[in-house]
């Protein structure tokens, strides 16, 4: 499972020119399920995404603020998720090649496990997500600018 993560002050999507979902300060991960993918690439990607050091130090009346110490739980932020197959293509010649993407029916399933994981170990209403499946527009506000790139193969 891949997951291309961004530190955003503001993300959204839209499908047919209206918002579905939208966030303030937090992570926007855009997600991507290979046909191999078991639950423990799920749990991997969703401990990381709720525990990734993005964000400095909470400011204290004393103390200095220190780089990549908290995370989107720390800080009460939140995710907005966003299924996109792509992250698992590969280029053959000039073409992309999306052979080792999850088929849409178990990629829908995988996904939503992934939502109801995030909703479990956080808030659920700090999860939002796209619509699986959809032509959509996201856009997204980048704050650092920060992107990170979680694969649970390689990591």
């Amino acid at each position: 499972m891949k997951a291309t993560i961004q530190r955003v002050s503001r993300a959204s999507v839209a499908v047919n020119n209206a918002i579905v979902s939208s966030i303030d300060n937090g992570l926007i991960a855009l997600i991507g399920i290979s046909s191999d993918d078991t639950d423990a690439d799920l749990d991997y990607i969703a401990r990381k995404l709720l525990n990734i050091r993005i964000w400095p130090s909470i400011a204290s009346s004393g103390g200095d603020q220190k780089a990549w110490d908290t995370s989107v739980k720390d800080n009460g932020y939140e995710i907005l998720c966003v299924s996109q197959f792509t992250l698992c293509g590969r280029l053959k010649g000039n073409k992309p090649d999306f052979s080792k993407a999850m088929p849409p029916l178990q990629a829908k399933a995988m996904y939503e496990k992934l939502l109801d994981r995030l909703q479990k170990d956080y808030d659920a209403d700090k999860i939002k997500d796209g619509v699986f499946g959809a032509l959509m527009e996201v856009s997204i506000q980048n704050s650092g600018p920060v992107t990170i790139t979680l694969d649970s193969s390689k990591d």
